[in-house]
Parts: structure tokens; C-alpha cells; sequence
């Protein structure tokens, strides 16, 4: 623990994230359009978590329950879908309700909806936002895997786009996200369909200034740039997400560098990781099934390549799946006992982390460091602001630092441990040439931060 940081400050800390309502207005791309923030143009950091069959799946009380633990843990974004991927068209929700008449967009079930409503209210009043996806992308094009069926076309896209921008217009905590996990085909209408649920939306709603809206796609090459490959010149999408494909050693910091790098700039963000209790690549049996360390690696690592903000998932929580529910791809846990896995409980030291220091001037820097070209599972990654930096080693490595790119004379040293929170004071060092720096423990999941600070700021530890 940092030098004069008491235990019961520690403490407080880790309950700083009890969520006060979320009351201050539609978020929107920060000036420089790298972020999100507040009306006010107070940073807002997206840490979300999935929670696909939230509206699907669960009753009310059970929402709550749900709402309440993710905004103790700290997360500020929940991503769920309107017409669920488990059948969500002709298995109705807890109220034995359907979403659609005759599974026709353009005839939304009140009933149904009403339950969205109310789950929508209960994340405003735990001061979380929604990422709300108004279909599963199945719905859209079912391709060998989904169940569909595919009831979207341009025209119908429009009507129901148009239909729930109203409805949630004077919402102020929605994200809107559009794709649910799938690929336009190209020379379809899948692209023509994504539009105009996009352009319906912002009719409702009011106007394009009204909405924050992106696209969550499959996984995509490199060069790709996650949803930027279709849509990064539509004015209608504000930012960009990743998907890694729920594999270990995956480069998402490159993809992300893509899409950091286009023009015109937008945010971008890796939005379904690798869950933590996930078959790794759907192969358990060969690969096991994903840890903490697996999620935490991609949530410093995308972040550190330029990352707006991080989605952490977990296999057992984003299908609520219970001993009552059909188990998909090998879910174990309750949902329950999931929500207190090691990895949701550790993302809470990311964001500590990210808010900081000042967050809106932070940028991608591998040229901080010697070593900047390892692969995923030795990556060390940086990232600064104009007097902070922040460098993460995936297995302990030691690494050389180029200084000379903060300011100051003197920068303060701290390691932090994002397994536990725990920040360690470790002197000072001249802010000139270079410095080699050897992380606390070194090997396999033992990853650290590396904080280096203009000493003259006195910034707390995180």
C-alpha cells in the first residue's frame, strides 16, 4: 500500500464506487474525440459489463439484484439486447411476455417492453448507463449459428428504429448499440438494414446530437478496425468496438491502433474480451476455460493501446444462467455466485486507475519503452498523459523506460498490483535518458503497472 495511505482510506477507496442516479445528462463524445463525458464535459469512463439476456431472462427483483452488485463492483455500463439471442423472439421473458406481435418489428409488444422500462430505470437509479442493443444481430442475418429468425429489412429497420428512439428519448443513461454480434455481408442488405435502425433511432429520438451510438461486431482482422471496416464515416456511429473472439494471445491492441488512428477521429474500445470462466476459443478441452489474468490482460492492454474505456464479461453471467436454464457452450456457475468471480471483483482497479489522473489527455505511447514489440502474452504496453504514465508488463517483465516525455525533473515511481489494488511506493528517478525498471514478481499472471509521476503533482495513489 502507498506510503500514507491508512487502511481505512484503502477501504474507502474500494466503496468510493457506490453509484449515486444518473442524473447529469446524455453522455457524448468528449471535444477532442478520443472519450465520452458528461454534458458538463466531465470524463466519463466506460467500464461495462455483459449482460446479453438481462431483459430476457430475469424478473424484476432479480435485475435488481444484478444492478446493485455491478454498480458496487464499479462498473458504470451495462450491455444488454432488446430481442435476446436465446430465442428471443418467440420465448417469452420471466412476465411471459414476447417482444414482437407476430414477430413483427413494427408491432411491439407494450408488455414487454415495459419490463425493458423498468430494468432501464433501475440501472439510472444505480447511476449506470445502458449499452442497449435494440436487436441481437441474428434478427439481422442468422448465419450457421443463432436462431433468428431474420425479420429485418430496410424499410420495417426504419419503423422500429423510429418506434424505440421515441420511446427512450428522455432516457439519459442510454448507449446505443447496434450490431449484436455479426458481420454485414457484403453486397447484402445487412449494412442498408444497420442504417436504417441508425437513422430511425435518431428521428425518434430527436436528433443526431441526441444520441451516442456505435456497433458491436464480430471479430475482424487487423486491418479491419473492428466496426470502422463499415460504418466509421457514418455520422450516426460515435465510436468504435472490438470484439477479440474469446481467445488467449489475441494482438487487440493493433486492431484498436487502427481504428484509434482513423480518420475522422472517433473513440474505440474493445467491447466483448475474453469472459472470464469462457472456454478458451470455444475449445475446452485443449484450452481450458479463461481466469482473472485472462481478463485483465486485455483490459489493460486495450485501454494502454487507446482504448476509450473496456467491457469485462463473464461466461456464466451474460446468458443468467441457473440449474433452471439450458446451459450454453458449458456455462457452470450460477449467475449469482458468478458475479463474484476474481476478475469482475479486480476490474474495479482499472478504473481507479484510468480516473486518476487527468483522463481526457491520455494517449497510446509504445515509444515510452525499449521493449515495445512483444506479443500478447509478454506484451508491455504504455500509455501517458502530459505528466503521468502508465506502462503494464503482462508477465512481470523488466523494461527499459525512455524518459524525457513527461514533464518534470523527478518523477515519483509506484507499482501497482492489479490483481489486489494495492499501490506501492518505489522512490524517485531523474526524468532524463533512460531507466530500467524491474517489476515486483515476474512470470506467469503475475502482471504489474508501472505509474510514473511529474513529482511535482502529488498525485495520490490510485
Amino acid at each position: 500500500m502507498k506510503k500514507g495511505l491508512s487502511l481505512i482510506a484503502f477501504l474507502v477507496g474500494i466503496a468510493s464506487f457506490a453509484q449515486k442516479p444518473f442524473t447529469s445528462g446524455p453522455l457524448k463524445v468528449s471535444d477532442n474525440h478520443r472519450y465520452l463525458v458528461h454534458q458538463n464535459g466531465n470524463p466519463f469512463f466506460y467500464l461495462g459489463d455483459t449482460a446479453w439476456e438481462l431483459f430476457h431472462r430475469l424478473n424484476r427483483e432479480e435485475a435488481e439484484k444484478y444492478l446493485k452488485r455491478r454498480a458496487d463492483q464499479g462498473f458504470t455500463v451495462i450491455q444488454a439486447v432488446i430481442l435476446a439471442e436465446f430465442d428471443g423472439l418467440n420465448i417469452p421473458n420471466s412476465n411471459g411476455d414476447k417482444p414482437l406481435l407476430n414477430n413483427d418489428p413494427t408491432t411491439p409488444n407494450e408488455a414487454y417492453f415495459t419490463h425493458v422500462d423498468y430494468i432501464i430505470d433501475k440501472a439510472a437509479e444505480n447511476g449506470l448507463a445502458v449499452g442497449l442493443l435494440p436487436t441481437w444481430g441474428d434478427k439481422v442475418f442468422k448465419d450457421k449459428w443463432g436462431i433468428g429468425p431474420e425479420i429485418f429489412t430496410p424499410q420495417n429497420a426504419l419503423i422500429y428504429g423510429r418506434w424505440i428512439g421515441s420511446r427512450y428519448k428522455n432516457r439519459q443513461n442510454i448507449i446505443w448499440i447496434l450490431g449484436g454480434d455479426r458481420t454485414p455481408r457484403d453486397g447484402s442488405q445487412d449494412v442498408a438494414v444497420w442504417r436504417a435502425i441508425a437513422e430511425g433511432i435518431e428521428a425518434g429520438v430527436g436528433g443526431a446530437n441526441k444520441t451516442l451510438m456505435t456497433f458491436h461486431p464480430q471479430p475482424n482482422s487487423i486491418q479491419d478496425g473492428g466496426s470502422s471496416k463499415w460504418f466509421h464515416e457514418d455520422t450516426w456511429l460515435d465510436f468504435n468496438m472490438h470484439q477479440n473472439g474469446h481467445c488467449r494471445d489475441t494482438p487487440i491492441y493493433d486492431k484498436i491502433t487502427v481504428s484509434y488512428n482513423r480518420t475522422p477521429t472517433k473513440p474505440t474500445m474493445d467491447a466483448e474480451p475474453i469472459y472470464e470462466d469462457h472456454p478458451v476459443c470455444f475449445n475446452a478441452k485443449d484450452l481450458g476455460i479463461s481466469s482473472a489474468y485472462d481478463v485483465r490482460i486485455y483490459a489493460y492492454l486495450d485501454l494502454f493501446a487507446g482504448a476509450h474505456g473496456h467491457t469485462y464479461g463473464c461466461h456464466d453471467v451474460w446468458q443468467m444462467y441457473s440449474t433452471e436454464r439450458e446451459s450454453v457452450n458449458g456455462a457452470n456457475k450460477n449467475w449469482v455466485m458468478a458475479l463474484e468471480l476474481p476478475g469482475a471483483n479486480q476490474m474495479k482497479f482499472v478504473r481507479r486507475l484510468m480516473e486518476s489522473r487527468p483522463l481526457l489527455d491520455r494517449l497510446p505511447d509504445q515509444s515510452l519503452i525499449v521493449e515495445n514489440n512483444y506479443g500478447p502474452a509478454e506484451r508491455i504496453q504504455a500509455t501517458r498523459g502530459k505528466d503521468y504514465a502508465f506502462i503494464y508488463t503482462s508477465v512481470g517483465k523488466p523494461f527499459t523506460v525512455n524518459m524525457g516525455k513527461l514533464s518534470g525533473q523527478s518523477l515519483n515511481v509506484t507499482w501497482l498490483n492489479p490483481r489486489t489494488g494495492e499501490a506501492k511506493e518505489a522512490g524517485t528517478v531523474t526524468n532524463a535518458g533512460q531507466q530500467k525498471f524491474m517489476p515486483p514478481s515476474s512470470g506467469y499472471g503475475q502482471d504489474w503497472v508501472l505509474i510514473l509521476d511529474d513529482a511535482r503533482k502529488n498525485y495520490p495513489a490510485p
